[in-house]
């Protein structure tokens, strides 16, 4: 079967002032893929998968999903198509429940319109409900439900807010720096977690974590100054020389 091209950008760029953080980008992955981005810091990956999910304006070239040019979407038209974006700091509600939080995210899609059209259907709070409690059992958060947000763990935080984006049953779901500040335990739930999210979503992840990338990516596409230096499987990147010039260095040997 051939395989889907689900997001592409052709001479993606955007500047700020004198500074191209994205520079002429083109890049494509398909349906089904675990991919990771990395780079040193300042390479524009954060700005990168942020002109992916619309929280930033192309300065010029194209973004398309699915084959639709949606350079001119806000990130909230984007996440009505299928693409969800987790922050690399937790972005949740911290003085509502677990249960709330999701709930947020599975109204948002299934109940769309505070006001209801002539004829349109709305989803019952019954159903709004057990999606949210479907995405906190996927990550490991169901004995959560009636806890504060605010009072979790660092961790648990961060993973209520991919539960969040889940919620939203994305077709694509960018995760920047998921595992930053996590433990080692946590660290190893949350690569069998990001298998078992790639079951029904397509994976873009941004992440610092070497030991993450070259286990759950299966190709990596390196940035640097803004620009593709290279992409390939874990095993094509770790041989790269220009790669470990630029990045990787000694960690790959």
């Amino acid at each position: 079967m051939a395989e889907l091209t689900l997001l592409q950008t052709k001479g993606l760029t955007r500047q700020f002032g004198g500074l191209r953080a994205v520079d002429n980008v083109d890049f494509q992955m398909n349906t089904g893929e675990v991919r990771a981005i990395i780079g040193p810091n300042g390479a524009g990956k954060s700005t990168f998968v942020s002109l992916l999910s619309g929280r930033y304006r192309a300065t010029a070239g194209q973004v398309q999903f699915l084959g639709q040019d949606i350079s001119r979407l806000s990130a909230y038209e984007r996440v009505r198509l299928g693409i969800a974006y987790t922050f690399q700091i937790t972005n949740i509600f911290k003085s509502m429940t677990v249960l709330e939080n999701i709930s947020v995210a599975a109204q948002s899609r299934l109940r769309p319109n505070l006001i209801p059209r002539t004829g349109s259907t709305q989803a019952s709070d019954a159903v709004i409900m057990a999606e949210a409690k479907d995405a906190a059992e996927t990550l490991g958060l169901a004995e959560y439900l009636d806890v504060v947000a605010g009072t979790l763990a660092y961790g648990h935080q961060r993973l209520l807010e991919v539960a969040m984006g889940l919620a939203l049953r994305p077709r694509l779901l960018i995760l920047d720096e998921p595992t930053q500040g996590l433990s080692d335990s946590e660290i190893d739930l949350f690569k069998d977690l990001i298998r078992k999210i790639n079951q029904n979503a397509t994976v873009l992840l941004i992440e610092h974590n070497m030991d993450v990338v070259m286990t759950v990516a299966e190709r990596i596409t390196v940035l640097e100054y803004g620009r593709i230096l290279a992409e390939g499987t874990p095993t094509e990147i770790a041989a790269n020389a220009a790669v470990q010039a630029a990045y990787l260095g000694a960690r790959l040997e």
